[in-house]
């Protein structure tokens, strides 16, 4: 088989902006564990009109994961926090260093100290939603096919929890990491043994189980092909789990313009519909 052109770099997406910082409350680098003695941590961003439910996004492109201040989220997700969801980067081991397999043991242990955490950050943890593009909407993905609940015996507190969600938006990800594993200059992350490669892809992990997952993808797109989200649809519709997905014709790796806009409202309405009781269905 031909390898796949190489793939995932960078979430780039315009975003709407938000009503200001007076109406919100920001916990800054929650510290959910720690690896060669560096801390890895996540921000919750609290809106005023707090509804209980959490969207987590996956701060990854080409899985690396560039820390900014949680003040520069608001901006950037300024749509979730105006419908009451409150908002949780979560920041993982980042490439060169640390590589796919890594990343998503990361991303799974936040999910599980969210959770233990869920009163003191006064959200819902049967109402987690998950979220991000192309290597943050792969880690999303493995997030809502890849669950466990939890080990009760583990020493570790944070490991006793479960790591499921209850609802996955992935923009552009990659979904097959099998014939693009090995050395690679340009995302470092995927030098991983490629024995590995197939408990990391998400097209092998779908079944009935899996959460609501929204997949949306331009057909311009010449990083990560759209034939990944089309590959990945036709295993959630095989296998009966509740999923849609919305093609931008003539957008490429990263949305702009009206295709963020459209994008941003699709992902906002598929939330309000799988973690809000009642809530409305996107009409394309």
């Amino acid at each position: 088989m031909k390898k796949i052109a190489q793939v995932i770099l960078i979430f780039a997406i315009s975003c709407m902006g938000y009503t200001g910082l007076a109406d919100v409350k920001i916990k800054s680098d929650v510290v959910y564990g720690h690896k060669d003695g560096m801390a890895l941590v996540y921000d919750v961003i609290t809106p005023e009109n707090a509804n209980g439910a959490t969207v987590v996004f996956m701060v990854s492109g080409g899985w690396f994961s560039r820390w900014a201040p949680a003040e520069n989220r608001i901006q950037q997700f300024g749509y979730y926090l105006d419908e009451g969801f409150t908002l949780i980067p979560v920041h993982h081991g980042s490439a060169p260093r640390y590589k796919v397999p890594e990343a998503y043991a990361d991303v799974s242990r936040a999910i599980r100290h969210i959770k233990l955490n869920a009163e003191a950050h006064g959200i819902d943890p049967n109402r987690i939603g998950v979220f991000g593009g192309s290597a943050g909407g792969h880690l999303s993905l493995m997030l809502g096919m890849d669950s466990d609940q939890g080990n009760p015996s583990a020493r570790d507190e944070v490991m006793r929890h479960d790591n499921e969600v209850a609802a996955v938006v992935a923009y552009f990800p990659p979904v097959d990491l099998r014939e693009i594993t090995g050395p690679n200059d340009r995302f470092p992350a995927l030098d991983f043994p490629q024995e590995k490669a197939a408990s990391i892809s998400p097209i092998l992990f779908a079944d009935a189980g899996d959460p609501p997952t929204l997949l949306i993808h331009g057909d311009a797109d010449d990083l990560v092909p759209i034939s990944n989200s089309i590959i990945m649809q036709a295993e959630f519709e095989a296998h009966s789990v509740v999923s849609d997905f919305i093609t931008i014709p003539g957008a490429g790796h990263g949305f702009r313009g009206d295709d963020a806009t459209r994008a941003a409202n699709a992902s906002v309405a598929w939330f309000k519909q799988h973690l809000l009781e009642g809530g409305a269905s996107y009409s394309d």
